[in-house]
């Protein structure tokens, strides 16, 4: 029974071809195939008679239901002349058995003596023999007097289309075989019901009146407004959800990022893609043996291949502290720093090569600054990893700053996001001691968010540094799987309509 409406408003809810279509099936005894109502002219179009039937389905006072039947339908017209084998078959047998190839190409020009060939050695029904001549098998000879399956069809093709239950499966895989002999069909047969609501409605004495849905000062002038019923409207009909003009999700993400980051006082900062491997790496006290220098882990470039760094004061400074720990107090590395390898032009692995060269630029404190930046790293493509990803970078100099307030800043920025809950574990970075990693449960493992820690004196101590330097570096695209439970991360890269579409706008 139908519950959403009362029966009295849906009766006035209906539309004139929700009315036609409520009284041709009640006449039909209240069912009737889509295709008769369209032969007995109770409709014109299909697609009037399915929206209203829809209409009808959504009220509860009818039902659609259809089925789908596979056709096979003859394509190539000329394949009523016969088949090529056929006509093989006949010349060979007319000759007694056996036909020279060179006889049968002059009998079949045009090439179709090749294909017959072709066929009558797939269907064993001819052998060539040592003087390359077609000789008949006992299938051949059988086959003379005999319809082969593939005639037995087009004959049935010919006389219009074959339902695939009458048709015989080996026969359509050879027709198939024959480029544009042969094509399916897809037929869908639509068979519209009255439900007990529906064939009440239909027989509550329904009047067919022309229907307006807006009424024009024509039709006041001219009294056409007088014998119209104007459509009610319904407030609880279907309509299609609307899908407001968004952004992607990543770069809304960034914006909030961005915003967050601008509340709390940081000042944004950038740096190029391609850098040498001394701010990317050297500068960052990375040993030249390290594996994240290996071609397995980094993108180097061929044009250019080499970046030189013109700061010779600096340079040699950074090769003291490798060599030997210059005036850090550390005792370095160790062996021969190499200016050709500092100089070896890359893509950067990490955002941290922003931050470096901005407390280069900028060494006294207080300082605060972060970026959204692009990273390039040769990782396997899977559900956590990209080869090409964005961190998201920050660094604080304060006379102040310690372990403590590193940890907070981390937390804070997550709470802000939206995650409480988080893992903090040591962790091991050339560059920053203590140096620590956050993780967060997600999809049933802990999944790795970023690093941080605080700069070793290696780093900061040429770039003119006296204050304690925090620095780390989050996942970005993790970020987002977190925010709207994404399990792999290449769906944020995948231009999906109907993914973007759904993703929610805040």
């Amino acid at each position: 029974m139908v519950i959403l409406m009362e029966f009295a408003e849906i009766l006035e809810g209906l539309s004139y071809n929700e009315k036609r279509l409520l009284i041709a099936l009640e006449k039909e005894g209240g069912k009737a195939r889509l295709s008769e109502l369209i032969e007995n002219g109770s409709f014109g179009l299909e697609v009037e008679a399915m929206g209203a039937a829809s209409w009808l389905e959504s009220k509860g006072l009818a039902s659609v239901s259809e089925t789908s039947e596979k056709f096979y339908v003859l394509s190539d017209k000329s394949a009523g002349s016969g088949l090529p084998e056929r006509k093989a078959l006949d010349l060979i047998s007319k000759a007694g058995g056996s036909l020279s190839m060179a006889d049968l190409a002059d009998s079949m020009p045009g090439g179709e003596d090749k294909i017959a060939v072709g066929w009558l050695k797939r269907k064993k029904l001819a052998d060539i023999d040592g003087s390359k001549s077609l000789v008949l098998t006992e299938a051949g000879k059988a086959a003379v007097s005999e319809e082969m399956p593939e005639e037995i069809l087009l004959k049935k093709l010919i006389s219009g289309p074959v339902p695939e239950k009458e048709a015989d499966a080996s026969a359509v895989s050879n027709l198939k075989g024959r480029k544009g002999m042969i094509s399916e069909k897809i037929v869908t047969e639509r068979i519209l019901s009255l439900t007990g609501d529906g064939m009440r409605a239909a027989r509550s004495g329904l009047v067919l009146r022309p229907q307006i849905t807006d009424v024009t000062d024509r039709m006041i002038q001219n009294g056409e407004w007088k014998n119209a019923d104007i459509r009610k409207y319904d407030i609880q009909a279907f309509v299609p959800s609307a899908v407001p003009a968004k952004k992607h999700p990543l770069t809304r993400l960034g914006a909030e990022v961005r915003r967050l980051f601008m509340d709390m006082g940081f000042t944004e900062m950038s740096s190029e893609y391609v850098q040498p491997a001394f701010w990317n790496l050297d500068v960052l006290y990375t040993p030249q043996d390290h594996p994240a220098r290996d071609l397995q882990d980094t993108f180097y470039l061929e044009e250019p291949s080499k970046i030189p760094v013109d700061d010779e004061d600096l340079l040699e400074q950074v090769r003291n502290i490798h060599e030997n720990g210059g005036g850090t107090g550390s005792t370095g590395w160790g062996g021969k720093w190499s200016r050709e390898k500092a100089e070896s032009a890359l893509l950067r692995t990490h955002s941290t090569v922003s931050s470096i060269k901005y407390i280069a630029e900028h060494p006294q404190a207080p300082l605060k600054a972060f970026s959204i930046s692009r990273i390039f790293r040769k990782e396997s493509i899977d559900s956590t990893h990209l080869p090409e990803f964005t961190q998201i970078e920050g660094i604080v100099i304060d006379e102040n700053a310690d372990f403590d307030m590193l940890v907070t800043l981390i937390r804070e920025f997550y709470a802000r996001m939206g995650f409480d809950t988080i893992r903090i574990r040591p962790a091991y970075f050339p560059y920053t001691e203590p140096s620590l990693e956050l993780e967060v449960f997600f999809n049933g493992k802990w999944m790795e968010l970023g690093g941080a820690g605080i700069f070793r004196p290696e780093v900061v101590e040429p770039l003119g540094v006296r204050h304690p330097v925090l620095a780390w570096g989050f996942g970005f695209e993790r970020l987002a799987m977190l925010k709207w439970d994404i399990k792999d991360i290449r769906e944020l890269y995948i231009s999906d309509l109907d993914t973007l579409k759904e993703n929610p706008v805040l």
